[in-house]
Parts: structure tokens; C-alpha cells; sequence
């Protein structure tokens, strides 16, 4: 009993209350992708040996039976050239085709946005490259400003130089040199 009372409450919605056609554009997506993964599965068994082991089976049992069985026992008699097995093929091979290509065609639209993605992916990686790559210019050329092991201790003895100069300078009784 709870299960109708349900329906009835999604009936009694008021309609201004959703956007029109919300619940249509729903089922659409969900039968039409139903219907897309149907025909993938579709074109992939179609796509395999057991398919056209499994086909040449039924064709070879088809024509022996046909062929070799008694008059009365035929469906499908061989003075008639087969017409129903024909009949049968053309009807596979007619709904065959469209069924790969729709699969064939949602196969495309998933490498486009693959495509896309990927795409996006190098962009981005193209970016932190160039970003990567300013950062170590700017760091070389920090660091070619930078002082130089030798060039601190040339600048230390002289200096420790400059220091024992005044030292005796100081110790002879002469005034420093500025």
C-alpha cells in the first residue's frame, strides 16, 4: 500500500514546481544510453570468432538440414535457393550495421573528450614547464650575484690585512691610516 500512496504523491506535484519536461529529458538520456551501451555490447560480440564460428554453424547446419532432410522435413527448401535463410542474413546484416556505427560513433565522442583532456593536460603541463623554467633563470641569475667562495676569502684577507696594518701601526705610535 505505501507504493501507490508514492505514485500518487509524484502525480500531485504541482508542474510549476519543475522545469518543463525535466522528468522527459531524464528517461531520454537513460533509455538513449541503454540503447548506446546495448549496441556497443552488440558490435563487440559481433566483433569476436565465436560470433562468426557460432554464424557459420548455423549457416552449415541451415543449408545440411535444408538440403539433406526429407522434403517434408524442410523450412526452408533448397529448390526455393533458400530464401529464408537469405531473408534472415539481410535482416541481421541490416540492423548489424547501424547498431556498430552508433557504437562506432559513441566510441568517437569518448576519444574527443579524451582527446580534449589529454589536451588540457599538456597545456597545463606546458605551463608549469615555462613557470619551472623562469624560476631557475631568476635563481641562476641570484645566484651569478651571489658572492663566490674565493671572492669572500680574497675580501677576508685583505681585510684581515687591512686589520694587522692598523695593528702595527697602532703599536709603532703612528697615527691610522683612514
Amino acid at each position: 500500500m505505501a507504493a501507490p500512496a508514492r505514485r500518487r504523491e509524484r502525480r500531485e506535484i504541482d508542474p510549476l514546481e519543475e522545469p518543463k519536461g525535466l522528468g522527459r529529458r531524464r528517461q531520454a538520456r537513460t533509455s538513449r544510453d541503454v540503447f548506446g551501451r546495448f549496441s556497443e555490447s552488440f558490435a563487440r560480440a559481433m566483433g569476436t570468432s565465436w560470433f562468426l564460428v557460432g554464424m557459420t554453424v548455423f549457416v552449415v547446419v541451415w543449408l545440411l538440414w535444408n538440403s539433406l532432410a526429407p522434403v517434408t522435413a524442410q523450412f526452408d527448401p533448397r529448390a526455393s535457393n533458400f530464401t529464408l535463410l537469405t531473408l534472415i542474413l539481410s535482416l541481421q546484416a541490416s540492423y548489424a550495421a547501424p547498431l556498430i556505427l552508433l557504437a562506432q560513433n559513441r566510441q568517437d565522442d569518448r576519444d574527443r573528450v579524451q582527446t580534449e583532456q589529454d589536451r588540457q593536460q599538456a597545456q597545463r603541463n606546458l605551463d608549469d614547464t615555462e613557470y619551472l623554467a623562469r624560476e631557475i633563470v631568476a635563481l641562476r641569475l641570484l645566484v651569478r650575484d651571489m658572492a663566490s667562495k674565493d671572492f669572500v676569502r680574497t675580501e677576508l684577507r685583505s681585510l684581515l690585512e687591512e686589520l694587522d696594518r692598523r695593528e702595527a701601526e697602532r703599536a709603532s705610535g703612528a697615527t691610522p691610516r683612514p
